[in-house]
């Protein structure tokens, strides 16, 4: 177990060796995600709690994580009291998460790969949980938001670019428009390997491409 500061803020995590850590996607998720002090903001998949630490800095009205196993929620509440932030934590999958109120922002860092090898899932549950589609589907994903997401709301995502086109068909397929798409490189000399994505339910949009992230140089 360490301590690590969250980049970009004044924040510390303690992260236990045997659970999911931080990573670049969820530094440059967080500087991403957008929310009022009106908002109501969900993150799926909280793990430590780096994106409800992130969510915090705009001061929205109420801050919600959910994950899979009460032991990561347990390290999640434990970030959020040593950074004096406020949260409802709840050990639930999305599939089965009954809210009373639809949220304003939904944030996730999903899991990336499908499990048609299962030769490459992970032996560790919580990290399997992150990685793999065991338990959250890319379908399953937006179904979800769709029907915890208010009109006009806004939800933030990263993924992996190569998952573009079916990012496209499948948010599609549930009214999930995108309205801003940031693509993320290694360095100014390779291709882009991941995408950060803003999607809204409602009003028609257009899209908007940002400028590119370099990782090399964050």
């Amino acid at each position: 177990m360490k301590t690590d500061y969250l980049p970009g803020t004044e924040f510390t995590l303690v992260q236990q060796d045997d659970m999911y850590h931080f990573n670049s996607d969820t530094v440059l998720l967080g500087r991403f995600m957008k929310a009022k002090q009106k908002d109501s903001v969900l993150d799926i998949g909280c793990a430590s709690g780096a994106l409800l630490l992130y969510a915090s800095l705009h001061h929205p009205r109420q801050i919600t994580g959910i994950d899979l196993f009460d032991e990561v929620l347990e390290q999640a509440r434990e970030n959020l009291e040593r950074n004096h932030v406020r949260a409802e934590l709840v050990c639930t999958r999305v599939q089965d998460y009954r809210p009373a109120e639809q949220f304003d922002v939904i944030v996730c860092n999903p899991p990336y790969f499908d499990t048609e090898n299962e030769e490459l899932i992970s032996t560790n549950p919580y990290l399997a949980g992150a990685r793999h589609e065991s338990f959250l589907t890319m379908d399953e994903l937006f179904k979800n938001v769709r029907r915890l997401l208010k009109t006009n709301g806004h939800f933030y995502l990263v993924h992996r670019v190569s998952r573009l086109n079916e990012l496209h068909q499948t948010s599609s397929a549930y009214g999930l428009q995108a309205v801003e798409l940031v693509p993320v490189y290694k360095n100014r000399t390779s291709g882009a390997s991941g995408v950060l994505l803003e999607y809204c339910f409602g009003k028609k949009r257009q899209l908007r491409i940002s400028q590119p992230v370099y990782l090399n140089e964050m």
